[in-house]
This record gives C-alpha cells, structure tokens and sequence, in this order.
C-alpha cells in the first residue's frame, strides 16, 4: 500500500464536508493505483472531476500514482 494525500476543491469539498477548505487528508491504496483509481476510491462522481494535479502538474486518468504524492482534484470551474 502507498498513502497519498488528496485535497478536494469547490463542489467536490461537499463528499468530504470533514475537511477544511485546502486540507489534504491521507489516502492508503494499492501501489499500482491510478488517479482513475483514486478518484473511484474516494467514490467521487467521474462526471464532476475535471482536472487532477499530482504534485503540481495536470495528470489524466492512467497516470500512476506514487507514496506521497500530493492529489489536488477539481470540479469544472465556470466565471468570469
């Protein structure tokens, strides 16, 4: 098992109303995991995740995951 540390942003914040706005909390999954993987972990609605940072930089879906690695996960974003 390797822990990541996941934050949730905007809309998706409400499937974990625990944490605090920008708070990362520690996810253990399998060592061959996914951001797809993560994303289904956490049951999050695939639909409602736009754009997954993995230490700063835009990953897709197949991207794999490694211990420590810091999750930021958006929902589509609208303004203007």
């Amino acid at each position: 098992m390797i822990t990541v540390h996941a934050k949730l942003f905007a809309t998706l914040r409400r499937h974990y109303p625990e944490l605090g706005i920008g708070e990362a909390m520690p996810v253990e999954i399998p060592e061959a995991a996914t951001v797809g993987d993560l994303i289904e972990h956490l049951r999050l609605p695939a639909d409602q995740v736009k754009v997954v940072f993995v230490n700063h930089v835009v990953r897709k879906e197949a991207h794999r995951l490694a211990d420590g690695d810091e999750v930021g996960i958006f929902p589509p974003v609208g303004g203007g």
